[in-house]
């Protein structure tokens, strides 16, 4: 039982299309419902047994046909009940075959009434065989039937009463085969939609603890590192040292609570200050005077990325450039808000890191683009560009 769940969840499709019917049940639910059906399907044979008990036939044809009948639908219950594997087996076709073949002998020797039994064939093949041999065999079951009350000398009444069900039935088990196929195949997509959906949410928050953290501890590191070089000389500016250091710390606790829970875009006019403050204490040189926020066609999630763009460069600069001189700019370009961030130290010396691939689908998300390379004046040069939201302006606005 373990080794045929496990096959079923390691090839979920293996049975696409396959057997139903040679499947087992399972439990109780199971053995219920497929006992319903097959009570249901039984109830095809009433017009055998009555042609049995209605003296139609001798002796010996009547103990014929009560033998052909118990051994056909002894055949066909275990056909239904019997444990199979998950593609058709050859045991199972030939069960298939030997039911055609003693349906097809009991109509031609009893007659007409007999060939309800093929209506049983038809269907145990719309479930049994795969889609491409049930569409050729099903119709092949109804010929038979058409051709064999033809051969009787049948009504068409009664044997468009034979074809019809022989052809609907197994067409209809195929189609129940196909639409279990179907609804395995959306729970498995809906699975699968899910297991992304995690993915990318742990990889939200990577990038933004990644960032968050990045960059909050570099400001205590340099901070704590000046609060060292203070600490023997000048006590009063390194306990304004140890407090920043409190102050960063505090906001970065809060910062990985919001985005832990989601909540968190940060802004352009907050990440201006914070960078400002973090390149003065590296004793780096900082120019912002070209770095103003607040774009009145800029959306939220754009801001965000640009935001974080600048969170991004400012930690990679203080952690990484060596540069003495940094210069952050805010320019529309066309329809785009573009940040770029240029220092002039060491510049590029290896591919980019997690922080700037993290970077670049966050950009991604916001339909914008990353740019890195070394800046005019040497040194490391990031340009982030977002779309802007264009608002049509009242005199442009088509009147009423």
């Amino acid at each position: 039982m373990s080794e045929r769940k496990s096959a079923a969840k390691l090839d979920p499709l293996l049975n696409e299309g396959f057997v139903r019917i040679g499947q087992a049940p399972e439990d109780w639910r199971q053995m219920l419902a497929k006992g319903c059906w097959t009570v249901l399907y039984m109830s095809y044979s009433y017009a055998v047994v009555q042609d049995l008990t209605e003296g139609h036939h001798s002796s010996v044809a009547t103990a014929f046909g009560w033998i052909g009948l118990c051994s056909f639908l002894a055949i066909y219950l275990f056909l239904v009940m019997a444990r199979g594997p998950y593609r058709v087996a050859r045991w199972q076709i030939s069960i298939l075959a030997v039911l055609f073949v003693l349906a097809t002998v009991l109509s031609l020797t009893l007659g007409v009434p007999w060939l309800v039994l093929l209506i049983y064939v038809s269907i145990s093949s719309g479930v049994l065989l795969p889609m491409k041999w049930a569409l050729r065999v099903v119709p092949f079951v109804a010929a038979c039937v058409f051709g064999i009350s033809t051969l009787k000398g049948a009504r068409i009444e009664a044997q468009m009463l034979l074809v019809l069900p022989t052809l609907l039935g197994g067409v209809a088990m195929m189609a129940v085969v196909q639409m279990s196929r179907t609804m395995r195949e959306l729970r498995q997509a809906r699975a699968t939609v899910a297991h992304l959906a995690a993915n990318e949410e742990r990889l939200r928050l990577a990038r933004d603890l990644h960032d968050l953290l990045g960059h909050s501890l570099s400001v205590i590191t340099l901070k704590s590192e000046l609060a060292g070089r203070m600490l023997p000389d000048k006590p009063e500016q390194a306990a304004q040292q140890v407090a920043d250091i409190e102050r960063v710390s505090r906001q970065a606790l809060v910062d990985v609570r919001e985005a832990v829970s989601g909540f968190r875009r940060p802004t352009l006019d907050a990440e201006i200050a914070g960078a400002r403050t973090a390149l003065a204490a590296a004793g780096i040189d900082a120019d912002l005077g070209n770095a103003s926020a607040g774009h009145p066609d800029l959306a939220p999630d754009a801001e965000g990325a640009l935001a974080w763009a600048l969170r991004e460069a400012v930690t990679n600069v203080v952690r990484h450039s060596g540069a003495c001189r940094c210069e952050v700019t805010l320019s529309e370009s066309g329809d785009e808000l573009c940040l770029t961030v240029a220092d002039d130290g060491q510049g590029p010396e290896r591919p980019h890191g997690n922080g700037l691939t993290g970077l670049a689908e966050r950009l991604a998300l916001a339909d914008g683009r990353l740019e890195t390379g070394r800046g005019a004046r040497g040194g490391f040069r990031l340009r982030a560009c977002v779309p802007l939201s264009r608002r049509v302006a009242p005199e442009m606005q088509p009147q009423p």
